[in-house]
């Protein structure tokens, strides 16, 4: 497979700023759209010179999983899924805007990893036509 790059998901992809993670759920300035069991929480806003088009947050309640492994495996995977289908928006977003989108498990149990990639897909589908 030399000559296709593999789809990455690096640092600057991810949300660290806790005023974008408040301005992101506030009710205003946002929309979701929900897939059992996950739910996508988007906002636009104007890109900056060296901003990337989609930053992501990935959140799993402790009331859902207690131990920490169980979250953590369950954020590794909405990782993974979103970062092989993750051209479906990039495609989508314009050069003067980026999204800010969390991903919030709504389920009280594991499910596959080909399930979440599925819902994964059809989340980012419905928000690529939503641009």
């Amino acid at each position: 497979m030399a000559g296709i790059a593999s789809p990455t998901f690096n640092k600057r992809e991810r949300i660290v700023s806790r005023k974008l993670i408040e301005q992101l759920f506030s009710k205003d300035s946002s929309f979701s759209v929900s897939v059992f069991p996950l739910r996508i929480v988007v906002m636009e806003t104007a890109r900056m010179a060296d901003d990337i088009p989609v930053q992501v947050l990935v959140s799993v309640s402790k009331r859902h999983f207690k131990h920490a492994v169980d979250r953590n495996r369950v954020k590794r995977q909405v990782r993974e899924a979103y970062r092989h289908h993750k051209q479906i928006l990039t495609a989508k977003v314009q050069q003067t805007q980026t999204l800010a989108i969390a991903f919030i498990w709504l389920a009280d149990k594991h499910h596959e990893s080909a399930t979440i990639e599925k819902c994964v897909k059809r989340l980012l589908g419905k928000v690529a036509d939503r641009l």
